[in-house]
């Protein structure tokens, strides 16, 4: 259910957990507060007002972190793949449209008369592929090294996760956000949704898995949540 409190919209999931669990998630400071089933709404309210200052604290420095400027996709515009900067070239064309790297540049030729939202599809599909094949070399890897196995996974443009895990269907999904980060940001949301395919919550289960395979999992996540972020509109 959502709820506000002061101006703020807060997600509760009620769970079969014994505690409660307070989330400000990146990238864009939304707030999910997870609690016992058998919790009332009053008290989770409670609870949830004791902690308003550290969530506006958090809210402010998603709210504050870095974003791109929106793109047109044009000449002289930036974009990042695996941390890496490229300089975009824009060649207009009437053949195929083709996204080319070449040195420190990205090539991108469509019809001149292709709109933003044209343009913008088109180089999300060329960053599934180039995300799917690291995906298809390092989730294998992963799964090894953990004995934690899925069923399938599946890459979407997110604002809210850089993953998210079904744990019924051992279902994994990627942002595609993500192949504008270093790689090791990759590994590290590998290894945490695979995770939560053990450990639903982040709980103390959870953190022994991080912990035991990936000793610095928390200077990665720090690295990742301190990229800056696409550009992005707010619903009104």
């Amino acid at each position: 259910m959502q709820i506000n409190i002061s101006g703020i919209s807060i997600e509760v999931q009620k769970k079969d957990i014994k505690n409660l669990h307070l989330y400000v998630k990146p990238p864009n400071g939304n707030v999910i507060v997870s609690a016992p089933l058998e919790m009332s709404n009053a008290a989770i309210e409670v609870f949830i007002r004791t902690k308003l200052g550290w969530i506006r604290n958090q809210i402010t420095k998603y709210e504050n972190q870095a974003r791109f400027s929106e793109r047109q996709y044009v000449s002289g515009e930036t974009i990042y793949i695996w941390g890496k900067q490229y300089y975009l070239i824009f060649k207009p064309s009437t053949k195929n449209n083709s996204f080319e790297i070449q040195g420190n540049k990205v090539i991108l030729s469509m019809k001149a008369e292709s709109t933003v939202k044209q343009r913008e599809g088109y180089v999300r599909e060329q960053f599934r592929s180039i995300l799917k094949k690291e995906i298809e070399t390092f989730l294998p890897k992963w799964e090894q090294i953990t004995n934690l196995n899925c069923e399938c996974w599946q890459t979407k443009y997110m604002t809210t996760r850089w993953g998210t895990c079904n744990n019924i269907k051992k279902k994994l999904w990627f942002n595609l956000q993500l192949v504008q980060k270093p790689i090791e940001c990759l590994e590290y949301v590998i290894l945490h949704e695979l995770a939560h395919l053990k450990e639903k919550t982040h709980g103390e289960g959870f953190i022994a898995i991080m912990d035991n395979y990936m000793p610095h999992w928390r200077e990665v996540r720090k690295l990742l949540n301190e990229q800056t972020l696409d550009y992005y509109e707010p619903k009104v």
